[in-house]
């Protein structure tokens, strides 16, 4: 099986331009037209981001002189397939155990 993974490469292109403080990154991309709080270009800058819109890649890139190549790598790797329970030598695959039926009786009165 084949997963991908994906690094997050704007604080070093942001060191590479002499940049070493998120707040010199909110004016560059407010004069590009990105309003963020300084809360969210900290998270940008500090973590990988889960989604990113287009306006804001773009902005980053312009402001960096950079290509979407630089600021996000992906990389392809072989991982092993997780183990089955038939592949453990179980006697039944998972699917096809079912439920006994039960039968309900009510007490005597």
């Amino acid at each position: 099986m084949i997963a991908l993974e994906t690094t997050w490469n704007l604080r070093e292109i942001m060191a590479s331009k002499g940049l070493f403080q998120t707040s010199q990154l909110r004016p560059l991309l407010a004069e590009r037209g990105i309003e963020l709080s300084r809360e969210q270009v900290y998270r940008l800058v500090t973590t990988t981001p889960r989604r990113l819109s287009l306006e804001v890649l773009s902005a980053l890139c312009d402001a960096l002189e950079c290509s979407k190549d630089d600021l996000i790598t992906t990389e392809r790797r072989e991982v092993n397939a997780p183990k089955t329970a038939a592949a453990e030598g179980s006697k039944a695959p998972i699917g096809d155990l079912r439920p006994v039926r039960a039968n309900i009786r009510r007490p005597k009165q």
